[in-house]
């Protein structure tokens, strides 16, 4: 297949996830025109690539076949890189069969030469887990359909960003000792981020992988045991104890995994569930095909911890998902607010040029802190991980820039608009939805106001309770914030902070 900029567009389903996201902007390097298929297409349209010529951002849902049959339309052929293992999903089984069902049909109907899916390890029997059971499931459901697929079974993929990765990494990374399920002893063929990017491009480039079904993994058969050792040594830190409990079920595994680490229990337990399956290449064809260097573990978990030093995470399973929709920004409130909202507004006026003040807002959160009251941010987090929720662990995937639908500890971002404005959506377990809003202006040169607004949409009495619970700790936090980006940018406070009526809406 010629890959020229005149060629007929590729889609990629999936566009914004961890794999996906990476892939478009590698397709777009080597001349194929690209269209990205996204249910938020603002988590697409502020990335640095997102004005290539060549790339044309669709919205759509492949739950959704009549916008996925438009994606569809004048594809030479599509990538489907899409699961639906996430919190939010209270069966993830059942809508990866239905989205399945959906881009089979899609594909069919305009013509698509052929498909690309990328696909889970696991041999088929009663013991394989939900999660790589699905995976295969929705290999077998696009193969049953015309158009032609290509399958790649993977295990653990190691890189910056990765949701297996990020397991690993703060198990070891926090626990001096760790207690775990005998899955700690199971075989697995990793692989290296680079390497699984590389042979999904190759696929496109390669004829005779049309309708074949490959495994990918590096050549080594490991332990997560071996792993776990091998990311302490790579990461300078001292030897861990690991220690098998047989009598550890998954589901208490995973929960410890949802308080340890970033990665929510949803998530977590259909990832701990596919750890006891012994995952190993059986079909190494394609590396015969496209040959490259393979990482080994190693090198694989070197090369991820260096991106993660030099802040260069590509793509994270963290901005996975959409947007929570903001309701309060449509005139009407939502029938179950009752017609109620509530603002918390303040501002405050700083000696600093606009562009210094942004770049302070938008390194808030994750290793920076909240730049005040951070043991009450804390508090507040761990109390939501409990719950159940995502708490502060998760972070942020680049501590120094922030786009649409990157994940900000309990936030995400929803309108990113530099250097004016930043809206945080909250994901944190409440009894309603809130927003929290920065806006810069410039007064004159060399000095910026900064409005800060939390809004609230309450959900029934509980929710009215909660606001008047929190809203006295508003004066400590956010006006400690608005001083403390005061002292970030080490520039005087000219005015405030003071609380205002209303701050614009948004």
């Amino acid at each position: 297949m010629e890959h020229n900029p005149d060629c007929r567009t590729i889609l990629v389903a999936g566009a914004t996830g961890y794999v996906g996201s990476r892939l478009t902007r590698r397709l777009l390097a080597a001349g194929y025109r690209v269209r990205a298929l996204a249910r938020t297409p603002a988590k697409i349209m502020g990335r640095p690539w997102a004005e290539h010529e060549r790339l044309e951002v669709v919205q759509g849902d492949v739950l959704d076949l009549p916008s996925l049959s438009r994606a569809c339309r004048g594809c030479q052929a599509a990538y489907y890189l899409v699961h639906s293992m996430n919190p939010a999903n209270a069966d993830f089984a059942a809508a990866d069969r239905c989205a399945a069902h959906n881009m089979a049909a899609a594909a069919a109907e305009a013509g698509l030469q052929r498909i690309i899916y990328l696909g889970g390890l696991g041999e088929a029997g009663d013991a394989l887990s939900p999660h790589l059971r699905s995976r295969a499931e929705v290999a077998a459901i696009l193969r049953a359909g015309p158009v032609p697929v290509t399958v790649l079974r993977a295990a653990m993929i190691i890189g910056s960003g990765s949701a297996s990765f990020e397991i690993l990494r703060y198990l070891v990374e926090r626990l001096p000792v760790i207690f775990t399920p005998r899955w700690v002893d199971t075989p697995c063929q990793p692989i290296g981020i680079r390497n699984v990017l590389f042979y999904l491009k190759g696929c496109l480039e390669c004829e005779a992988t049309v309708g074949e079904t490959f495994d990918i993994g590096q050549p080594e058969v490991v332990t997560y045991r071996r792993l776990m050792e091998l990311f302490a040594e790579a990461a300078g830190l001292r030897r861990r104890l690991i220690i098998p409990l047989p009598w550890l079920s998954t589901r208490v595994s995973a929960y410890l995994i949802h308080l340890i680490t970033p990665v929510p229990a949803a998530l977590a337990r259909p990832l701990a569930e596919g750890l006891r399956n012994r995952v190993v290449c059986r079909d190494m064809r394609l590396h015969e095909l496209l040959p490259q260097p393979l990482l080994d573990c190693r090198e694989a978990i070197r090369r991820a911890l260096q991106r993660m030093r030099e802040h260069d995470v590509e793509s994270s399973w963290r901005d996975a998902g959409r947007i929570p929709p903001a309701e309060w920004a449509t005139p009407d409130d939502p029938a179950w607010a009752g017609g109620t909202r509530y603002d918390d507004c303040r501002r405050i006026d700083l000696a600093a040029n606009v562009d210094e003040v942004w770049k302070a807002v938008i390194r808030i959160g994750g290793t920076a802190g909240w730049y005040h009251a951070d043991l009450l941010w804390s508090l507040r987090g761990g109390l939501d991980r409990l719950a159940g929720g995502v708490g502060l662990q998760r972070g942020r995937r680049c501590p120094v820039e922030l786009y649409p639908g990157d994940a900000l500890d309990c936030w995400r971002a929803g309108r990113v608009e530099r250097p004016y404005f930043l809206q945080l959506v909250a994901e944190m377990k409440m009894p309603g939805q809130a927003i929290l809003e920065f806006r810069l202006s410039e007064l004159a040169q060399g000095r910026t106001r900064i409005e800060l607004a939390a809004r609230f949409i309450p959900r029934g009495m509980g929710g009215m309770l909660y606001w008047h619970a929190v809203s006295p700790l508003h004066h400590l936090v956010f006006n400690g914030l608005l001083r403390g980006l005061g002292r970030r940018l080490q520039c005087p406070v000219l005015r405030g902070p003071e609380s205002v009526p209303r701050c614009r809406p948004s």
